[in-house]
């Protein structure tokens, strides 16, 4: 191999050097994002994406950059974060695609590879807008595609795309106003930069070390079992790659049989790639089945038990649902606070991840819901417009079930939604009234300024609480009480009827009172109805219908 070629080595190397790089920038990325609340995510999203990539390819011993390419293209998909994390994982499965079949990549395939990186990528989003993540991936690719056969060696490439990256983030102030407003350039981009600057130091044979602990962990699903139901021990988890010349592999066939041995079971394939994830008492026999396909890409076996009983002296004990009798409806739901998650377990909602601006859930995490529903039809409420993508992306990659997405933005949004499911309606009944449900909702948000700027003609200081109607800050004070009357004030008007308050970390009950008794003292038709949240980074959550 020479510099004017990298086999799947090299790109490893390249991949964890870049996954590393963001990870100790991350912070400076979420500091980027346009509305300056305690929530920035766009970096913390994508080194997560980028981590969940990287450590599928740590223990893999492969050469082939096309079969490298498409187990990081896989293990981006399943760790997907975020609208920036989604989109992420779209550009190197375009990219791994482009290199499909091919050991090594030489100059002209690296840049026939981008672009397909950014066609997929595009493809993905409903509606592409320019100044984002997008744009840079799309001019680095074009520049790359218009001189690559001036460079001579795939050092050049790629110091050629990281310096056009660098010059399209500079741009991405001039597309999209509110980074010019702001002072910003497109975090997603940056995001990106690093990622590649990262590529292109391993090329010239610098390695980057992780500096801190900048990788935050999901919910361990050993908290969630107690003693007496433990039933399957072991956590298996696998990744295989399909031998043509093995037992042919079908999908539905192969559940079937690991349903025999185990539950909470997760097949997803992605061509010759098939990642599996299920608990067994005997984990010898799930592999014994899933090596008559194939050979071994990845290996875990976890027990589950012993783990359990290191946590259980530490922790109340959970119960693991037990695995029901397949439904017609499972609905699942992403929300942040003890008293939200009571509040729409009460309205129906079967199951609850936990999260959201703080904590995006991976495409991962919904497949993980999903199988443990085991329904016929399930919906999704995402209740962020950040998490909706990675919400659509396990629908798309989900078979056998009927999964669809209610593309609810907020909290609000979603509870509205949620209360319209009839049961004993068809799908396409609840679907239709639950999209019309949260059209008919406002969605107002209290929380504190992270910095000094100024959006919408509202000048915010750092640490003054800003009132938020849908997606615009309305109000800035140092008060919270008074940014909290300020916003009813704009939320409401003369066909409103209804206002709940959910009133989050750090606000006492009194004070949520009070601000009841303002509104009804001065909307005489109003009906106020307050709970107890405890939702984290909003002080206050209300909604208007």
């Amino acid at each position: 191999m020479s510099l004017k070629q990298i086999n799947g080595i090299v790109f490893k190397q390249m991949v964890i050097n870049g996954a590393n790089n963001l990870a100790n920038r991350s912070k400076y990325v979420d500091q980027l994002n346009v509305f300056p609340v305690p929530d920035g995510d766009t970096g913390t999203n994508m080194s997560m994406t980028m981590t969940a990539g990287a450590k599928e390819l740590v223990s893999l011993e492969e050469a082939s950059i096309g079969k490298v390419a498409k187990v990081l293209s896989r293990g981006l998909l399943m760790g997907a974060r975020g609208n920036s994390g989604v989109i992420l994982s779209q550009l190197f499965r375009g990219f791994a695609t482009g290199l499909e079949g091919k050991d090594e990549a030489d100059i002209e395939d690296i840049t026939k590879a981008l672009e397909s990186g950014v066609k997929t990528a595009y493809k993905a989003v409903m509606k592409p807008i320019e100044g984002t993540i997008l744009t840079v991936a799309r001019e680095s690719a074009e520049a790359a595609g218009a001189k690559y056969e001036t460079v001579e060696t795939i050092v050049d490439l790629y110091d050629l795309v990281v310096n056009e990256m660098q010059i399209s983030l500079n741009r991405t102030p001039e597309l999209l106003p509110v980074l010019k407003e702001v002072g910003v350039v497109d975090s997603g981009g940056q995001g990106l930069l690093y990622i590649f600057e990262g590529f292109l130091k391993a090329l010239k044979g610098e390695t980057i070390v992780l500096e801190a602990q900048t990788e935050a962990t999901g919910e361990s699903a050993q908290t969630a079992l107690s003693s007496d139901e433990v039933e399957f021990g072991y956590c298996t988890e696998f990744i295989i790659r399909l031998d043509e010349e093995r037992t042919p592999f079908k999908e539905d066939v192969f559940r079937g049989r690991l349903e025999k041995l185990g539950n909470s079971i997760v097949v997803v394939q992605d061509e010759d790639i098939v990642k599996v994830h299920v608990h067994t008492l005997t984990p010898g026999d799930a592999l014994n089945l899933a090596q008559k396909h194939g050979e071994f890409v990845k290996l875990k076996i976890e027990n589950m038990t012993e783990q359990h009983n290191e946590i259980i002296g530490q922790n109340a004990p959970q119960s693991e649902p037990a695995k029901r009798e397949q439904a017609e409806y499972g609905i699942i739901s992403v929300v942040a606070g003890e008293g939200i998650k009571h509040l729409f377990e009460e309205q129906g909602c079967h199951y609850v991840i936990e999260g959201g601006q703080t904590m995006n859930p991976s495409t991962e995490d919904f497949l993980k819901a999903i199988d443990e529903l085991n329904a016929k039809n399930i919906i999704i409420l995402p209740n962020n417009s950040n998490i909706i993508m990675a919400a659509n992306q396990a629908a798309q990659v989900t078979e056998d079930v009927n999964v669809v997405v209610v593309p609810s933005k907020t909290i609000p949004q979603g509870y509205t939604a949620l209360m319209m499911f009839n049961e004993h309606a068809s799908v396409e009944d609840n679907i239709e009234e639950m999209n019309q449900a949260i059209t008919e909702v406002k969605s107002g948000q209290v929380t504190y300024a992270v910095r000094d700027t100024q959006m919408n003609g509202v000048d915010i200081k750092e640490n003054d609480f800003i009132g938020i109607l849908d997606k615009d800050i309305i109000v800035s004070v140092p008060e919270r009480f008074e940014s909290a009357c300020a916003l009813v004030d704009k939320m409401i008007d003369e066909d409103s009827e209804i206002v709940t308050i959910l009133y989050g970390e750090g606000v006492d009950e009194d004070e949520a009172d009070e601000l009841a008794e303002y509104i009804e003292n001065k909307y005489d038709d109003v009906e106020v109805t307050i709970f107890d949240g405890q939702q984290p980074v909003y002080s206050y959550i209300i909604s208007v219908e």
